[in-house]
């Protein structure tokens, strides 16, 4: 069984204005990878509340973060012409729009929400598996690729459930 591609993004706030501060990835073998994002000169704002979810201050991602160019461009070398899934497309695909465009690029993989690769038994465990996967492996959230290996985790967990339902 080869699971999908999660991608998950930590950002300055929600709404208008906010941008991503995390970028991170696993992938269908369960690799993952991560990156602060260092703030683009045009992204100004910040919530408090925010960086107390992802422990993550802005001026750490100015001194250690990575340049927008650097992760789009990582991303597009390791994802072309795929698509990576996301549990909260909307808003990621807001922030990862802001990224690329801050890049000067454009992605060359598609973004789709990850709802769209569950049976309908899997919808039906997964709150409760997702909760006790990130349990189980004592899993920091709001870290991006912590996330995104949960999500993965919980895919993974809730295919097998609902295959052994169906046997």
């Amino acid at each position: 069984m080869v699971p999908p591609v999660i991608v998950d993004i930590e950002a300055s706030g929600f709404g208008a204005g906010s941008y991503p501060v995390e970028i991170g990835y696993v992938d269908s073998k369960g690799e993952v990878w991560s990156a602060q994002v260092q703030p683009h000169s045009d992204w100004l704002h910040w919530d408090n509340e925010a960086e107390k979810l992802h422990q993550q201050s802005r001026q750490s991602l100015e001194a250690h973060g990575q340049t927008a160019q650097e992760i789009a461009a990582h991303l597009n070398r390791v994802f072309a012409g795929q698509t990576v899934y996301t549990d909260g497309w909307y808003q990621d695909f807001v922030w990862l729009h802001s990224l690329y465009e801050a890049a000067s690029l454009t992605p060359r993989f598609k973004l789709e929400d990850l709802s769209v690769t569950l049976t309908p038994e899997q919808q039906a465990l997964w709150h409760e598996t997702k909760q006790a996967v990130r349990d189980r492996f004592a899993l920091q959230q709001h870290r991006a690729s912590t996330d995104a290996k949960v999500l993965q985790l919980t895919w993974l967990t809730t295919a097998e459930m609902a295959a052994a339902l169906t046997e």
